[in-house]
């Protein structure tokens, strides 16, 4: 493979041939036919499509039919308004736009022929457009030109299709018949994107599979870990199958792509991107897509402003929060939902349209979220008319849009809501304003899902002026953690939603004082917790088991900034990316804080584990396994004896090998000390002897006359 140049050498060559790259615009870039340059190209299907519009030179001609017959006095408002259309999706040639007339009437025929710049932007207007429409009588049908060429040699006679041989396709569970039980990590540093297996028995990331330029921006699993997507300029693209080389399993056409996200169950991939308005009086244009993963399919576009889907989400770019849709129904993928001013549109996947064809109508709504399990919204609506209407969080079933509760805050500053993993509870964290309008308090309102009526409990702090610092769920657990309190050293206290009797009601199992924390991580498995000091506290780590009620281990990842636990939760990674310019890398830790590998990485700003499926087991099997674990066990108990003599016999050839080292060096020495014995005792005046203890020190006085200067004093 030829070598591509890097950045740094395309800068400087730039440079010196007086080229500003800001200005260049690289897409209008097209090399001679043929021509690579030494650079190599990702795409296996470019030279099958080159010559595909080769052989026929019509690949860039879409038709568009079933549109208005005009007369000739409204043909050019039919054309502006089929422009204005087709003009979003790419660049009709000049003289790219032809809409017959009939010769008698002077009537356009119903269709009408458009040439686009290249076969790819043609292909993208037809899947885009097919089915669009423009009006009830009006439904575009929308064909490449070069199909009516493939349909005319269609043979008069019927032949029956040939029979292929079957073929599996790639398993794309691959990785999970690991013989070893490992656990997979995806990393981005530079140009480099990179995946390994973490090898915990010997003490190294395992190496599987790495490649330059694999993306634009950034990589992501698929929420089952089944797919790595990359993000491009063309569009997005998803990987897997075989571990030792991930195979393109399907690209997804969407030009400008910036942000990804799937579905629960990987069913489904939205992408958005944001494009630039040709005239500088109006605003930029969001295109927001929704593919089906496996078929590539568009199943539903949305567009519009960015101010259009500016509202709900945790982030994004350019003002839009992202995720724009948030997803229902557990892994069915059911059910996606977008917050709108005063309203939440909830749509069903079977025909991608409103549920009951409308909006759920909520004035000034602010927030929803879904229960990870069950199609539940639970939505936040503040105080109206200056606070004569109370705020109120509301639980509404779908797709019935009953609503299952609802409970009315007063003198609400702000809300958050945290759903448990399993949807058992919810949190709602409330900030409050005192009666002097002054200052805020924070209490929280503990919804028990699976209960009848769904009880609610109210939890504030012993300090109801302590500021909330973070607030997490143990995974498919009863527990939860807040850290509060005065940073650098606030308290972490640990609450539980049973008691020892069982009576339903939230206790508080422990208070931790003057911890030097701002993140809580928990194991996927619950039971352990990291209570970090990440960023601005310089990376403070302490592993605590929350069974026991102890600190496991307490350490340091200097200027750590992320926390990963493994799907397992027997390993996690902590990470320093490149928001720090020092000591960039990972660190992997047992579940109780043993360090087991550190790996450096320059220009390192991404760590991703590879998610798992739910296991198939049910819960009988894994309590069986769990009551005859020490059977289980003994086969990896030999196991790890292996590995740990074989790794008592790396580290004796490795100090085998650093004493042999320093004894080459010592002799190497030994042999120039030797080599210089006649030169020393020359300096020495003939002395042959080099110790120091058969010389007499002498002190010596030694008088100089720096420097004479006169100087003639007047009287």
């Amino acid at each position: 493979m030829a070598d591509v140049m890097v950045m740094n050498d395309i800068e400087a060559t730039a440079a010196s041939l007086g080229i500003d790259l800001a200005r260049l615009d690289l897409d209008s870039i097209r090399l001679p036919h043929g021509e690579t340059f030494g650079i190599p190209s990702d795409d296996e299907d470019i030279g099958h499509d080159v010559n595909s519009e080769m052989e026929s030179g019509f690949g860039n001609i879409i038709v568009v039919d079933n549109l208005p017959v005009v007369p000739i006095e409204k043909f050019e408002k039919l054309e502006n308004v089929i422009r204005k259309i087709y003009s979003q999706l790419g660049v009709i040639k000049e003289d790219g736009f032809w809409m017959p007339l009939e010769p008698e009437t002077q009537k356009t025929m119903g269709y009408c022929f458009i040439e686009f710049n290249t076969p790819q932007e043609a292909e993208l207007a037809r899947e885009k457009t097919h089915g669009y429409k423009l009006d009830r009588s009006h439904i575009f049908a929308v064909s490449m030109f070069d199909d009516f060429d493939r349909f005319m040699k269609v043979p008069d006679q019927w032949a029956p299709p040939e029979t292929k041989p079957y073929t599996p396709g790639e398993n794309l569970q691959n990785w999970l018949t690991d013989l070893k039980g490992r656990d997979q990590f995806v990393i981005r540093a530079g140009n480099d994107t990179e995946v390994y297996w973490n090898d915990a028995r010997q003490l190294k990331p395992d190496f599987v599979y790495k490649r330059q330029y694999w993306t634009e921006s950034f990589v992501q699993w698929s929420p089952l870990g089944t797919y790595l997507a990359t993000v491009h300029r063309q569009g997005a693209a998803v990987w897997g199958g075989a571990t030792s080389e991930f195979k393109r399993l399907m690209r997804y056409a969407h030009p400008q792509v910036r942000l990804i996200d799937f579905s629960p169950g990987e069913k489904y991939l939205v992408t958005y991107s944001s494009h630039e308005a040709s005239n500088p009086r109006d605003t930029n244009r969001v295109v927001i897509d929704i593919f089906d993963v496996r078929t590539g399919k568009v199943m539903r576009d949305f567009k519009g402003t960015p101010d259009d889907f500016a509202i709900g989400g945790t982030g994004g770019v350019s003002g839009v929060s992202w995720p724009v849709f948030k997803w229902g129904g557990g892994k069915d993928d059911k059910y996606f939902a977008r917050m709108g001013k005063s309203a939440i549109s909830v749509y069903e996947t079977e025909t991608f349209s409103l549920v009951d064809k409308k909006s759920i109508k909520v004035e000034n709504v602010m927030d929803f979220s879904w229960s990870p399990t069950d199609s539940i919204l639970a939505l936040f609506v503040p105080e109206l008319g200056g606070g004569n209407q109370p705020a109120r969080v509301s639980l509404i079933q779908i797709p019935s849009k009953e609503e299952l509760r609802q409970k009315n805050l007063f003198s609400v500053s702000d809300c958050k809501m945290y759903w448990q993993s399993n949807g058992e509870y919810l949190a709602v964290k409330v900030d409050r304003y005192t009666k002097t309008k002054k200052s805020t308090y924070t209490g929280f309102e503990l919804f028990r899902i699976k209960e009848r009526d769904i009880p609610i409990e109210v939890l504030e702090l012993e300090n109801k002026n302590d500021k909330i610092i973070a607030f997490a769920w143990e995974p498919k657990g009863h527990r939860f953690a807040i850290i509060h309190g005065d940073t650098p050293r606030p308290d972490i206290s640990f609450y539980s939603m049973r008691t020892a009797h069982n009576t339903g009601r939230v206790s508080k199992l422990i208070t931790l004082k003057g911890k030097q924390a701002n993140a809580l991580s928990w194991s996927p498995s619950g039971r352990f917790i990291i209570l970090a000091g990440l960023k601005g506290l310089n990376g403070q780590l302490e592993f605590y088991n929350v069974d026991e009620q102890e600190t496991m281990a307490t350490t340091e990842h200097f200027m750590a900034t992320d926390i990963e636990w493994d799907p397992t939760g027997r390993y996690v990674a902590t990470a320093v990316t490149s928001v720090h310019e020092m000591e960039n890398g990972y660190i992997i830790w047992t579940f109780n804080g043993k360090l087991l590998y550190r790996v450096l990485k320059d220009h390192f700003f991404q760590f991703l584990w590879r998610p798992r499926p739910a296991s198939f087991l049910t819960p009988e099997q894994e309590e069986e396994i769990a009551k005859n674990l020490k059977k289980y066990s003994k086969r990896y108990e030999l196991e790890d004896n292996d590995v740990e003599k074989q790794l008592s016999e790396q580290e004796r050839a490795k100090r085998r090998e650093l004493k042999e080292e320093w004894e080459k060096w010592v002799a190497e020495w030994k042999r120039l000390y030797e080599e210089e014995k006649m030169d020393r005792q020359r300096l020495r005046d003939g002395e042959a002897s080099d110790e120091e203890e058969e010389y007499e020190a002498r002190e010596v006085e030694v008088e100089e006359v720096v420097s004479t200067q006169e100087e003639v004093l007047s009287e």
